[in-house]
């Protein structure tokens, strides 16, 4: 008997997690193994891919910030066409589907074709990359809330609520950054944020060629310059080591 997420004409849109396969869900594993159809983004993971079954149709639909990309709508008629073929067809994305993925636009496209779909969510980036700098994304006493953002979206970089941003003490997790920290920079010291705010950017999150960078407000832009994939920048977090030897550092050199 087929599991019921996975019937055929319907669309079921995984998370695949950051990048390594040890952040796959169970859910997700099993919504690859018994897939007809795998429409995929670029960075999931090839270990991840290798789930797919042989005979399954791999169609990766990638997209690249601020470079080529394959249209939304493109992807929108590859989902619709193949669920409507009578296919189990998988959306597997990287990351959480609902973090910066486009899923309310592919969702919308399926509702108006009169196609069923679930969602299989991931581990997103953020949490991740927080553990790779022995971090909680929240703790008692110093945040209170934790905002998810975006360096840019569909007008270009993009605007954010930066005045709260700049409050000592709160804490981010900014996708797509990259590209527009210089504008992040700038735009949270105009607010009064202080520039020896830990802005920890963390490269290629849990893959093999995982890098770490601390780094400052201040320092932001020359952190992100040398980097080639996809990165996270935690704005607030730094390092769990390199946080506790500051104090020393700093006592060092009064």
């Amino acid at each position: 008997m087929l599991n019921p997420l996975t019937a055929p004409g319907q669309v079921i849109f995984v998370g695949a997690g950051p990048g390594s396969i040890d952040h796959l869900t169970m859910g997700a594993c099993r919504a690859l193994t018994q897939a007809e159809v795998v429409i995929h983004d670029r960075l999931v993971g090839p270990e991840i891919l290798d789930l797919i079954p042989p005979q399954a149709l791999r169609i990766e639909a990638g997209k690249e910030g601020f470079g080529p990309s394959t249209p939304q709508e493109t992807i929108n008629a590859l989902i619709v066409d193949h669920a409507a073929s009578g296919r189990r067809v998988v959306r597997l994305k990287s990351g959480d589907s609902g973090i910066f993925g486009r899923l309310d636009e592919e969702i919308e496209a399926l509702d108006a074709a009169g196609l069923g779909w679930r969602i299989v969510p991931g581990l997103t980036t953020a949490a991740a990359a927080a553990a790779a700098i022995g971090q909680g994304l929240t703790k008692r006493g110093r945040n209170a809330a934790l905002r998810i953002v975006t360096g840019h979206d569909m007008a270009g970089y993009a605007e954010q609520d930066w005045r709260g941003l700049a409050r000592v003490g709160e804490v981010a997790a900014i996708y797509m950054g990259k590209k527009s920290a210089r504008f992040i920079q700038g735009r949270l010291m105009m607010h009064g944020a202080d520039p020896e705010t830990p802005a920890t950017v963390i490269e290629n999150v849990s893959r093999a060629d995982e890098r770490i960078v601390a780094a400052t407000l201040a320092t932001l832009p020359e952190a992100v310059a040398g980097l080639s994939g996809p990165a996270i920048v935690l704005y607030g977090l730094a390092p769990r080591r390199a946080a506790a030897a500051l104090p020393l550092l700093k006592e060092a050199t009064a």
